[in-house]
């Protein structure tokens, strides 16, 4: 472990999301380290209003909100799509996008409209994009440890696939012609934003799971 990253402890781990998807991935990440995961949603707790203008400001603000709510650790996670053609937008408004009921498809949509107003080509070239993802693992005290993972891809239309969550219908990894939503869950969690937030989180924080080969923290 780096010798100036904060050790997680647990046994349990609040999720600071009230998004069931983003919940359910995280925990399948945590399945190996038999880390009792619990969601802010699942605790009651409210979810705080993200006035940060950065991915990692609204992580941390999730995290430190539920864990001094709870008590207990938190990870915070606060992940957006930036498409180059919109000039970075939705980025940190990419939930907002979604329209009060938080419905993907509504923001997907609504990506697709801006690109068509623009007239811009529906080519990879002219339709790259990048997911972002920032974790805040937060303890009660106070302290935060922040890691990030970016994945570069394209916009595609219309949607494909029927895993996942969010925009991943409509997001082609560069070098694979699948959309997130057409991958496996091991197949995406292995090049993902957030799966590679992940590996720099466990590398950094968690002890290696039973079993674990040596030198598991570099996979």
């Amino acid at each position: 472990m780096v010798a100036n990253h904060r050790r997680y402890e647990g046994p349990r781990l609040v999720v600071a999301t009230h998004n069931r998807g983003k919940a359910v991935e995280i925990g399948e990440m945590l399945d190996p380290w038999a880390v009792d995961v619990v969601s802010a949603a699942e605790l009651g707790l409210a979810a705080p209003e993200e006035t940060g203008a950065t991915f990692e400001a609204n992580a941390v603000l999730k995290a430190l909100a539920a864990a001094r709510a709870s008590g207990l650790p938190a990870l915070g996670d606060d992940s957006g799509l930036s498409v180059r053609a919109l000039g970075g937008r939705p980025g940190v408004f990419t939930a907002d996008w979604e329209g009060p009921d938080r419905d993907s498809m509504v923001g997907m949509k609504r990506i697709q409209a801006e690109l068509a107003r623009l007239d811009v080509p529906d080519t990879a070239a002219a339709r790259r994009a990048t997911f972002h993802c920032v974790l805040a693992l937060a303890w009660p005290v106070g302290h935060v440890e922040r890691f990030h993972g970016t994945l570069e891809g394209v916009v595609v239309w219309p949607p494909r696939g029927h895993g996942g969550h969010g925009y991943d219908p409509t997001f082609r990894p560069l070098g694979d012609m699948r959309t997130c939503a057409e991958m496996s869950a091991a197949d995406k969690n292995a090049i993902s934003h957030r799966g590679k937030a992940f590996k720099l989180l466990l590398a950094a924080c968690f002890q290696a799971p039973e079993g674990a080969p040596e030198g598991w923290k570099r996979a």
